[in-house]
């Protein structure tokens, strides 16, 4: 397996029980300053501050600018990650975070195998397989699962 390849495996890994993390961290902010979207609010600022300062520290900081040439509809992503991190932190409590997670791996797979079967934002297009509809089937019954 390519170094690059097991880099990318362990990274997203990480980043995806961080994301367990999150949720609940998160929750506990809300409940303690008694807004849940002044918490996504916190989380986001917090959050950029720590990816400006990597991006100054590791040299990056001139791509910045050119923010502003790219088309608008590019800057899309923040607001996404902005609704992600509110639902998320609005339904840990009600849900639980296995549920939250299960459900946001549910929702990010249905969208993922519709992205790629469209080769979306310049991706390669793959078929949607019976594989692929079977993982989504079997992340449907670990939802139901872990909620009733």
């Amino acid at each position: 397996m390519p170094q690059a390849t097991l880099f990318a495996i362990i990274l997203i890994t990480v980043g995806g029980a961080l994301i367990a993390f999150q949720a609940p961290l998160n929750a506990a902010l809300s409940r303690s300053i008694g807004s849940s979207v002044a918490a996504a609010t916190l989380s986001f600022g917090i959050g950029f501050a720590v990816l400006l300062t990597i991006t100054l520290l590791s040299g990056h900081g001139a791509a910045l600018p050119r923010a502003g040439g790219v088309p608008k509809w590019l800057l899309l992503g923040g607001a996404v990650g902005a609704v992600y991190v509110w639902s998320a932190l609005w339904a840990v409590p009600i849900l639980g975070v296995v549920t939250t997670t299960t459900l946001l791996i549910l929702g990010q797979m249905i969208a993922a195998m519709a992205l790629d079967h469209f080769g979306a934002f310049g991706l390669e297009a793959r078929d949607i397989s019976f594989q692929r509809v079977a993982a989504v089937i079997l992340v449907v019954a670990g939802a139901v699962l872990s909620r009733f």
